[in-house]
């Protein structure tokens, strides 16, 4: 069975390639790593991820909370927030785009692990309950 692929969205490259490599240590792939809302809204319908891990912060127009609202809209992927943000007002911005996760900084490995399963297990069965439904 091919790796789960997790799209990694962090606005510091430094923190980026530490969550990439703890990532790939579960057991994942991680086909990129991205900066900008702009650029991960432009490369989900080319990288396919089955999950991606947003931060809020990001570098350009688009924070995280409007990528992940724009892909869900138009893209069947799950996004689990890994932010240090976690006023009330954020949270209530990001409530509104159904997150399949909101996991705050700095993160345990296994609660990132947990988180993970978690969503793309939850993902798997909303799939299979819309199918049916159809």
């Amino acid at each position: 069975m091919a790796k789960k692929k997790i799209l990694v969205v962090e606005d510091d490259n430094i923190i980026g390639m530490e969550i990439r490599d703890r990532v790939e240590n579960l057991g994942y792939d991680v086909p990129a790593v991205l900066s900008y809302g702009e650029e991960a809204i432009a490369k989900v319908e080319v990288l396919k991820p089955d999950l991606i891990l947003m931060d809020i912060q990001l570098r350009g127009k688009v924070d995280g909370i409007q990528a992940a609202e724009q892909i869900r809209r138009n893209y069947d992927i799950p996004v689990v927030y890994l932010t240090a943000y976690a006023d009330d007002n954020t949270l209530k911005r990001a409530k509104i785009t159904e997150p399949f996760g909101y996991v705050i900084k700095p993160f345990e490995e296994r609660d990132l692990a947990s988180t993970i399963e978690m969503a793309l297990y939850k993902h798997q069965i909303d799939r299979k309950l819309k199918q049916s439904e159809r």
